[in-house]
């Protein structure tokens, strides 16, 4: 799993258990294996690239994902025991009204390299259905963690997923971490560790404003986000401002708080005082300040904010996206169209066989 946010490539190596009713999982092995500067830039500026240098960069890229699992296996010692890669690839493209999303990884290299099944292009099938591709993690998060109400990644870009009895619900909400990032590192940060930095600024209230006018909070669910709403839209507003960086990360993360908070109370509308739970995860969750901020803006609506373990904080994607991997191996449905707005679940992937008949 490669992210928005562009920290590195998460890797788990995990084993699932059906029992016929409930899956269970383990994460064996995890790791994040950061970008060198040259992958750092080749993925940003991946959507400038004319066709053919832009499918070089798809192979080459698959290429090395193919390489770091390799490495992974052999780090880990996991030789003859994994059965199936699954890769969600790093997301260039992304405009699902026109029925196009896409992910750069070429799942043919990885699958030569590594000599193992491999699935790839996990959103494809459920874009061609008319659905948003968008959030795909919620069939995890039913699947795999089903006991709280919310589900609250912050990555790159903030998503939210709403357990309801009927309907399994989920959105992106707004950018998060790679705004926060970018302007991190105009600090001389490659980011602001646990929100300190934000934590000595103030709201600026005008931008403040300015951010929670933009349309897309506006819009109805099902939705989703491309990275570029964060970098050409959100970050050039905030620059344009022309405050200082803690007071930008200051108001960006009372943004994103205020945001969740208003997604939280638009999905809880039919039971607003009865108390639940939200999980949160993502390198977000390690932000204290931006946790504080969240967890104050859900207070008054009787929401608990929980934080897990490290290792679901930051594997909770890539675990999903093997759990995807599996369900697609098995030929069942692996995205929700509740979630996407499709016109029908739909088993995504496209499946390479790469080891030897």
């Amino acid at each position: 799993m490669s992210g928005s946010s562009l920290d590195g490539l998460d890797i788990v190596f995990s084993e699932f258990v059906f029992d016929g009713k409930k899956w269970q999982y383990e994460i064996l092995a995890a790791d994040c294996l950061p970008y060198s500067a040259e992958w750092v830039k080749n993925l940003k500026d991946a959507i400038q690239l004319n066709a053919y240098n832009y499918m070089l960069l798809h192979t080459a890229y698959g290429h090395y994902l193919g390489q770091q699992v390799n490495q992974f296996i052999e780090t880990n010692n996991l030789h003859y025991k994994v059965a199936l890669v699954a890769s969600h690839g790093h997301t260039t493209f992304h405009d699902p009204a026109k029925k196009m999303t896409a992910q750069i990884g070429d799942g043919a290299a990885i699958a030569a390299v590594t000599q193992l099944p491999v699935v790839s292009e996990l959103r494809a099938l459920d874009v061609a259905f008319g659905g948003q591709g968008a959030p795909i993690v919620p069939v995890g998060e039913k699947l795999l963690l089903g006991d709280h109400a919310f589900f609250l990644n912050i990555g790159g870009i903030a998503n939210i997923s709403f357990n309801d009895e009927e309907n399994y619900l989920a959105f992106d909400v707004c950018p998060a971490n790679r705004v926060l990032n970018m302007l991190a590192v105009d600090d001389g940060k490659d980011f602001d560790e646990g929100g300190k930095i934000a934590a000595s600024g103030n709201i600026n209230q005008a931008l403040l404003n300015q951010l929670n006018e933009l349309d897309y909070y506006r819009q109805p669910f099902p939705k989703s986000l491309a990275n570029d709403f964060g970098t050409n839209i959100v970050y050039p507003l905030i620059k344009n401002n022309g405050c200082s960086i803690p007071d930008a990360l200051c108001t960006m993360s009372e943004h994103i708080a205020f945001q969740i908070k208003s997604s939280v109370e638009e999905l809880n509308s039919n039971q607003p005082s009865q108390k639940k739970s939200l999980l949160a995860t993502g390198g977000g969750a390690h932000n204290r300040f931006l946790i504080e901020r969240l967890q104050d803006q859900l207070r008054p609506l009787n929401i608990e904010v929980v934080i897990p373990d490290d290792q679901l904080i930051n594997y909770k994607e890539a675990l999903v996206m093997a759990l995807i991997g599996v369900l697609r191996w098995r030929q069942e449905y692996n995205v929700l169209h509740t979630v996407t707005g499709a016109s029908r679940d739909s088993i995504g992937g496209a499946l390479w066989i790469g080891q030897e008949a």
